[in-house]
């Protein structure tokens, strides 16, 4: 492996793995029909990147990497296949660079992204490997090569890719209902994840509080686990505050011994939840207890989580959340720092997602005052179901004020004619919304100066 070329490099995954890659020393290159943040800093480490997926862009590769989301007609890829190209996918890829290191993955339904940037920046003393499924703030990429043993990574079940890695330990934040495009029934998933807790070789950090999860993962002798209320897990949180600027603290015991108090600045119960897997890793890693604390105290959350992007007058958020859970504890979150009323906008991410999962949709908005629905992001899928936004918009109306509108310039209006102060708005969804929420939030700015 030397000339390496990723399809679709600008996505949040192959980016983390293309920078990964150069910084090791490959002949990097890559294409995509989308520019984003990332493709800049990409270009200025000597990636050249194509605009247009064409077959003699990978004329002279060894190497492609591509993702369930590259079409079956996609030219560099057929290209790659019918002249005898190693083709690997992302997560293979992935999993062949960790296998070979002390891997720690982060798996889950939700929060591998906020998980993964935890025990990232934790484990920063210990000088490791990370690549992750967003920006972390506090070293401002998706990305960073270290010169220990230590590779953090998150692990992605949407397509079973993460049955490639052989970590030697793991944390898995929950289980639900998502992916059923390709997994087809919630039993195939459950036995994907157990397939994952055995391929982890040394130790498996569980979520408790997790039911589902806590039935596949109860068999295992390497389980540990960990929970919000539980005081018979590995470890738990003793109680829980806010302090006098209005952020959580909680002390955490661990096999008995009181690890002392905590405190994390981003909201939300799942966030504390989260952070306990990351530091009963870190203690067995013997991060410094006094440092990680004081990690965890100024973590800002990956980009994208709970991400706020305005705070005066009005409050702009932007965050991940395409599943209805997420949603949840999102809305929960923004209602805890609410001042007036909280509008959820949001954009259903995929057609077979909000079929399968549109009664889960329609309950997960009572924590706003208000809901606002986006035409759907398709990500390349056809509309085989038969179902739009509108179909959302009938079930939320039967309890909370809502409409569907058709375009940003719509909503723009909205937010700057008919906002009050305090109100929060939280854009929601894993599609384009996030390139919305920060045009608006910066002609907001404008129109009030």
């Amino acid at each position: 492996m030397n000339k390496v070329f990723f399809i679709g490099i600008n996505g949040i995954g192959m980016s983390a793995l293309a920078k990964y890659m150069k910084t090791k020393g490959y002949d990097v290159y890559g294409s995509d029909i989308v520019e984003k943040n990332t493709t800049e800093v990409m270009r200025n480490m000597g990636i050249k990147i194509y605009s247009e997926h064409k077959a003699e862009n990978v004329v002279g590769m060894d190497t492609v990497i591509y993702t369930t989301a590259i079409k079956a007609d996609n030219k560099e890829y057929n290209y790659a296949k019918d002249n005898n190209i190693k083709i690997y996918k992302r997560g293979e890829l992935l999993a062949k660079l960790m296998n070979e290191e002390t891997g720690i993955a982060v798996a889950g339904t939700h929060g591998k992204t906020t998980t993964s940037s935890m025990i990232g920046i934790s484990m920063l003393e210990k000088d490791a490997t990370i690549v992750v499924g967003g920006i972390i703030t506090e070293i401002n990429s998706n990305a960073r090569i270290g010169n220990s043993n230590y590779f953090i990574a998150e692990a992605d079940e949407s397509d079973n890719s993460f049955l490639y890695m052989k970590p030697k330990y793991s944390i898995i934040t929950n289980i639900e209902e998502d992916h059923m495009d390709f997994h087809k029934n919630y039993d195939n998933l459950k036995q994907s994840f157990k397939k994952f807790i055995e391929n982890t070789l040394i130790k498996v950090i569980v979520n408790k509080d997790c039911e589902t999860l806590y039935n596949i993962s109860k068999e295992y002798k390497h389980v540990i686990y960990y929970s919000l209320y539980d005081k018979t897990a590995d470890i738990y949180v003793d109680n829980m505050e806010k302090n006098e600027s209005g952020e959580m603290s909680y002390t955490v015991v661990k096999n008995g011994e009181n690890l002392g108090s905590f405190s994390l600045a981003i909201p939300g119960l799942h966030n504390i939840s989260n952070s306990l897997g990351v530091i009963y890793l870190s203690h067995e890693f013997s991060v410094d207890l006094e440092n990680l604390k004081n990690k965890l105290t100024h973590f800002k959350g990956a980009k994208r989580r709970f991400d706020i992007l305005h705070n005066e007058g009005i409050t702009i958020v932007d965050d991940y959340a395409h599943h209805p859970t997420e949603i949840k504890a999102t809305l929960q979150a923004a209602k805890e720092r609410a001042k007036n009323r909280v509008i959820a906008v949001f954009q259903p991410h995929r057609y077979s997602r909000l079929s399968f999962l549109i009664e889960d949709f329609s309950k997960s908005f009572t924590n706003a005052d208000e809901v606002i629905l986006l035409p759907v992001y398709s990500a390349g899928e056809e509309n085989c179901y038969n179902i739009k936004s509108e179909n959302l918009l009938k079930k939320i109306c039967n309890y909370k004020a809502a409409c569907c509108i058709n375009d940003e310039h719509e909503l723009q209006n909205i937010i700057i004619e008919k906002s009050n102060p305090g109100d929060i708005y939280v854009f929601m969804g894993a599609g384009n919304i996030s390139q919305m929420a920060y045009k608006i939030a910066e002609k907001y700015k404008k129109n009030i100066e």
